[in-house]
């Protein structure tokens, strides 16, 4: 049996006909990415980074690594002067003009193209071409427009981001693509990206090289340079994929391994360590009881992100330390005590799970997207520098080849060696808290996939605790009482959360998957392929 999850439907079904023909997961999530780059091109694409996750039975787990670094013209004091304040999302910092948001110095240097030809060369079974070759109509002839991809274009996350309408023209490229001249297109319209199909095409037939060495990599210097941006072609020649081992622990019994700093494995495994202390399932979900375990893990877990988690090439991060069991007993003797501890959802995600028990967690995203559009190449890039700390001396400031924290956090776990769960997630800040409580409703609440990614849903970042519309009002008053500020959203399915994707597998061998019905969920089976 295979299956795979993701937000885009049309892509999950695509990834699933390439398991058909034979390929493995790793075929398959790469086709998929490369899918989902054109069908909601502000989440992913070729001007994105990520982190790969893959388990083989034999081989066991590999973690590749690529996200975005910042420019060799970057320089750690350049955005000092233009500091306003953190932004209250806790995603990214707020400058004057924007500048690390969109445009050109919002972008860092890119590794999709990278990750994905790597990923493809040591775990895959088909071709580069033949991974990139289904993306290619579906720029040239066009795309439907979804209500969530128009939905995103519409959006206004506040006065802390540029609002999305006015981020997608960034640039007069990006403009001519996303927009009739400024108007958007329609739900249910077809739009063409004719400029990036013809990139597809040459990146399928030259390979990745001519997008870090190549033409294309000329077009990008070219284009920076002429606008102010921080990435050199010697940048895209230097660039390489970081292929690492996951950071590990247990949970209950159950090995878990995700993608550790910068990413946001060590603060899953913080909060997992905080809640094995507690029968859970005992209070069933929602309730106050179980909300207040959640938020207090949430509270503490964050509190260390913020002060230690940073890109290990640049910042020594106690990890052993901040992982250990103790360190969580000790945090629920203090919490008990008394005492309380004090990314945007533009990402995507796909889990696969093929019938060979290879398995793939894949997070890859634009940040926020930059609004830039090279002309001629029609694909947008990252804005991954808009959460670097643009004051210097600290674990996440800017400097040439670093790169910035980030919440993405693709996982597994595992009884014994058998794989139990594999999931990821977009959203921002929001991927470790929704993560965590996806593995909670399924591991403690004996919760199906669907039913765990449905699940109404909390999220803490160390100030006003979010809830779900779905969280019952004496839920929220049991948390104003025990001392935090509750919001209780409008939505009862509420985009602000993340989406989590994930796949699920019983003792006996059969598979169920879930995605987030807060967005478009793809979930692709067949019990039939090989």
């Amino acid at each position: 049996m295979a299956i795979i999850v993701c937000p885009q439907p049309l892509a999950a079904e695509i990834g699933l006909e390439v398991m058909r023909r034979g390929g493995n997961a790793v075929d398959a999530a790469v086709t998929c990415a490369f899918v989902q780059g054109v069908i909601d091109p502000q989440m992913c694409g070729l001007g994105g980074c990520g982190a790969m996750l893959v388990h083989n039975p034999q081989g066991g787990e590999t973690l590749l690594e690529f996200y975005a670094t910042a420019g060799s013209r970057a320089r750690e004091d350049q955005w000092e002067s233009l500091f306003i304040r953190e932004a209250a999302d806790r995603y990214g910092y707020v400058l004057d003009g924007w500048v690390n948001d969109v445009g050109y110095q919002s972008v860092a240097v890119p590794g999709t193209v990278a990750g994905m030809h790597d990923a493809l060369t040591r775990f895959g079974t088909i071709s580069w071409e033949e991974a990139i070759e289904p993306a290619i109509p579906l720029a040239r002839d066009g795309f439907a427009v979804t209500g969530f991809v128009h939905g995103y274009w519409t959006t206004d996350y506040g006065p802390d981001v540029v609002p999305n309408l006015q981020r997608i023209q960034a640039t007069p490229a990006a403009r001519a693509i996303y927009t009739h001249e400024g108007s958007l297109y329609a739900i249910g319209e077809i739009m063409v990206q004719a400029d990036l199909a013809r990139t597809l095409e040459r990146l399928a037939s030259e390979g990745p090289d001519v997008f870090y060495r190549g033409a294309i990599a000329d077009a990008i210097a070219a284009d920076f340079d002429a606008n102010g941006g921080f990435i050199t072609k010697e940048d895209l020649q230097r660039y390489q994929v970081n292929v690492t081992e996951p950071i590990r622990g247990t949970y209950r019994g159950l090995e878990v391994a995700a993608a550790g700093p910068p990413a946001g494995g060590l603060t899953l495994l913080q909060m997992l360590n905080f809640l094995e202390g507690f029968d859970l399932g005992s209070h069933g979900w929602p309730s106050t009881d179980a909300a207040r375990l959640l938020v207090e893990a949430m509270a503490w877990a964050v509190a260390d992100r913020d002060l230690h988690i940073a890109d290990p090439r640049f910042v020594e991060i106690p990890t052993g330390a901040l992982a250990d069991k103790q360190y969580a007993a000790k945090a629920r003797e203090v919490i008990a005590s008394g005492v309380r501890a004090h990314d945007r959802p533009d990402t995507t995600q796909v889990c696969v799970v093929d019938d060979g028990g290879n398995a793939v967690s894949l997070s890859h995203t634009l940040g926020s997207a930059s609004g830039v559009v090279t002309p001629g190449l029609g694909f947008g890039y990252n804005d991954y520098m808009n959460c670097f700390d643009p004051r210097p001396g600290r674990p996440n400031s800017v400097l040439p080849g670093k790169t910035r924290v980030t919440m993405m956090t693709p996982t597994m776990v595992f009884d014994g060696r058998k794989l139990r769960v594999c999931i990821g997630a977009p959203g921002g800040t929001k991927i470790v808290t929704g993560i965590l409580q996806v593995l909670v409703n399924v591991l403690d609440h004996d919760m199906s996939p669907v039913e765990a990614v449905s699940a109404p849903r909390v999220d803490f970042q160390g100030d006003v605790v979010q809830a779900e519309a779905r969280i019952p009002r004496p839920v929220c008053d049991g948390l104003e009482r025990l001392g935090y500020t509750v919001n209780r959203r409008t939505l009862n399915y509420d985009s602000y959360f993340a989406r989590p994707q994930v796949i699920v597998a019983e003792p006996d061998g059969f598979l169920s998957g879930a995605s987030d019905p807060r967005k478009d969920g793809g979930a692709a089976f067949d019990t039939a392929t090989k």
